[in-house]
């Protein structure tokens, strides 16, 4: 086995753990939503989300981590289309944006994903 069959082995298994956390993730990301769609009685449409940005960035340890961004979409009638977002460091929900006019008063959705 030579160097080039160690770097290549390195890189797939990289790809793999890359591809196994972000599946992770995205399972964290679908739960915050739909805890958050259900703290404000809205419907979390298709019950997914949709990777929008992936980089890299520190947490409060100063860490590395992979940082993402997803995209969803909610309803509150089943007739229209609204936009949400949800911004994750790692495995841990940052913030969830549901883009709503008016803002909830005092609450704070705690879950799993915290």
């Amino acid at each position: 086995m030579d160097l080039l069959d160690v770097l290549g082995f390195m890189l797939l298994a990289a790809t793999g753990w890359l591809w196994l956390d972000s599946l992770k993730a995205r399972e964290t990301a679908v739960a915050a939503a739909k805890a958050a769609c259900n703290a404000e009685q809205l419907l979390l449409l298709d019950d997914t989300v949709a990777i929008q940005r992936l980089s890299l960035g520190r947490d409060r340890e100063g860490v590395m981590r992979i940082r993402r961004s997803y995209d969803f979409e909610y309803s509150d009638t089943g007739n229209d289309r609204r936009a949400g977002s949800i911004a994750m460091l790692g495995n841990r929900v940052l913030v969830i944006n549901l883009n709503l006019t008016e803002a909830p008063e005092g609450k704070v959705i705690r879950g799993p994903w915290s």
